[in-house]
């Protein structure tokens, strides 16, 4: 099913939106101290007070956890950051080149056409608290590159609705004529960013822009903003033009849906997430379960995403991509873009 843009609805309830949100997380604050142990368990079909309470708890762990000797490591800026800064202008039209500036932002060029994924600019992910601060986990490098340095963008993709995959201070920096592909239901948090083209995909619906068909395949993830906001969607984007194709997996964890859904489809690179499993691995796939679904897939190369640039999880910092290579063993020359900054391009 192709999906048509919308022109998101203005709105004038931001400021009691946010009074609203206040009040919850204080709520919410309360309820994590009150509720037993028990609730915590990581199951993985789980009704929606367990991941209200799996959500809340993720909130909670990231506010309050003690240091450990991952931060010690975390401090070290230089491992797994390229020297060299991307430079786009000088990038080839043909074929397919791509840049990780960053936990789940990646900038592609797909036979010219320019797309973003998931961007996120600031020094924090979390809660905007009434447009002064952001309250939340703290960037461990910089972006490979500034909003000002990147060139003209012909797509947004944002996979689900996840503060570190939806920043909406690094939306409201972005031109405004760009068009946005989004998951379901997940509209109204920019609806008074300004953006001209919006389009919502659930999975299995699709959208063109610039001759890039976008496809929303199914992952496995939830897709709630707050711990007790209602279900919206998360998608994994496939993304092919002119016989080339991307796999944006947004957030997954290990799972048969996205396999089976790309059954007999050809990718050339999957860029898929490796961080953030200890303890969240029914959400978040671990580097060994990411190889695993890059080999059913039968990608040629593997993007790996969402480690390195912010602490969301108790694994060490660099933990994933070690895990990932040792995974790969003979195969580590499929593992594309081993650093922020690095910049791939396909082989012919």
């Amino acid at each position: 099913m192709i999906r048509q843009f919308l022109d998101p609805q203005p709105t004038d309830r931001k400021v009691d939106r946010t009074r609203r949100r206040l009040l919850l997380i204080a709520l919410g604050a309360a309820t994590v101290a009150s509720v037993p142990p028990a609730v915590w368990a990581q199951t993985g079909d789980s009704g929606s007070f367990a991941r209200t309470m799996r959500s809340l708890r993720i909130w909670a762990e990231n506010l309050t956890r003690e240091p450990d000797e991952g931060d010690e490591e975390a401090k070290d800026t230089t491992r797994f950051v390229s020297g060299e800064r991307p430079e786009p202008a000088r990038w080839e039209s043909a074929g397919i080149t791509i840049t990780w500036i960053g936990h789940a932002t990646f900038l592609i060029n797909m036979e010219g056409t320019t797309i973003l994924t998931d961007p996120t600019f600031g020094n924090r992910v979390g809660v905007e608290l009434v447009g002064l601060t952001t309250v939340g986990p703290k960037r461990l490098v910089p972006p490979a590159l500034s909003i000002r340095e990147l060139p003209r963008v012909d797509l947004l993709l944002l996979s689900h609705a996840h503060h570190d995959h939806y920043d909406v201070p690094t939306l409201r920096r972005l031109p405004k004529d760009v068009p946005v592909v989004l998951a379901r239901d997940t509209t109204e948090f920019m609806e008074d960013v300004g953006f001209e083209r919006v389009q919502e995909l659930d999975w299995r619906e699709t959208a063109e822009v610039k001759g890039v068909r976008i496809e929303a395949v199914p992952v496995r993830h939830w897709g709630r903003r707050y711990p007790w906001d209602r279900d919206r969607g998360y998608n994994g984007l496939l993304l092919t033009k002119n016989g080339r194709s991307v796999l944006f997996g947004g957030d997954t964890a290990h799972t048969d849906r996205l396999p089976a859904a790309l059954q007999g489809r050809s990718i050339d690179i999957a860029l898929l997430p490796i961080g953030a499993y200890n303890p969240y691995i029914q959400n978040h796939a671990d580097p060994e379960q990411a190889w695993d679904l890059a080999n059913r897939m039968g990608a040629r190369y593997l993007a790996p995403m969402h480690w390195r640039t912010f602490r969301l999880s108790r694994e060490r910092p660099f933990e994933p991509y070690e895990r990932l290579a040792s995974a790969a063993n003979g195969s580590r020359h499929r593992i594309a873009l081993h650093q922020i900054g690095e910049t791939w391009r396909l082989p012919a």
